[in-house]
């Protein structure tokens, strides 16, 4: 497994040395892209046609900013589509955004460790998505599978793509810590912060619906709760309403109900 690790730095470092001495310009967004886009993404085929048309745009200007490598895996038209919809959907109340804290993303073919390994011989594979830290710094590592099911599954109020771009929302203030000042206001921190209390709260007494990896953490919560209000938008507003009430404001959208 040596072989697989020294191989993602490799792409990492490969990733870094492209992103720091070119951009890219932003391309149209291919015909061919649009059905693949229409039959994967629930949330886009839920926009009106005037919306999907700045959806696809903003898929395009994420894709010319950040830098998408396979580790043992070559990528396809899909992985792009699903990657740049992960990214765009919890963004598209602002009419402009930039995660500046990103500059690549490595997908792997399926679930991987604390390591980054990944084959079938291997123990504690079960990490489905995870931003980057110290030399691994301003990177995303994807698991394909997690990321598919993700789009594929749109009644399980998870989405391991939308909670990895909610994880770099939250720390474009250098803190990832389940509290996004760079896209709240001041005066919601306080209230913020006691309804992640209670809620973590009823997650430990198995009093709520919003599943458990939520109350590991503020951080977390953030997350784990973006992926609701995204996937199951109705349900949480039925349930949660708070909590929706709150998230409707920091995103600045409030998602249609899945069909």
């Amino acid at each position: 497994m040596a072989f697989y690790i020294a191989l993602a730095v490799f792409a990492i470092i490969g990733i870094y040395i492209y992103t720091s001495t070119s951009r890219r310009a932003v391309s149209p967004f291919p015909e061919e892209w649009k059905p693949l886009l229409s039959e994967n993404v629930v949330y886009y085929r839920n926009l009106t046609p005037e919306r999907q048309a700045v959806f696809r745009k903003k898929i395009m200007q994420f894709l010319s900013e950040v830098y998408i490598d396979g580790v043992s895996t070559e990528i396809t038209d899909l992985d792009k589509i699903l990657i740049a919809a992960s990214a765009v959907i919890p963004v598209f109340g602002f009419k402009e955004w930039h995660y500046y804290n990103l500059s690549g993303v490595l997908l792997y073919p399926d679930h991987f460790n604390h390591d980054l390994e990944f084959a079938d011989n291997i123990n504690d594979r079960n990490i489905g998505g995870l931003i980057g830290t110290g030399r691994f710094e301003k990177q995303m590592v994807l698991s394909r599978r997690a990321l598919y099911h993700g789009f594929r599954n749109i009644t399980d109020k998870s989405n391991t793509g939308i909670h990895e771009f909610v994880h770099l929302i939250d720390k474009m203030d250098d803190m990832t810590d389940g509290v996004p000042e760079h896209i709240m206001q001041q005066e919601y921190v306080v209230p913020w912060l006691d309804l992640i209390h209670r809620e973590m709260e009823a997650i430990n007494d198995d009093d709520s619906d919003i599943r458990k990896y939520g109350a590991t953490n503020r951080a977390e919560f953030f997350a784990v709760a973006s992926e609701y209000f995204f996937e199951r938008p109705g349900l949480l507003k039925r349930k949660h309403p708070e909590l929706y009430r709150m998230l409707t404001s920091f995103f600045k959208q409030k998602p249609k109900p899945i069909k």
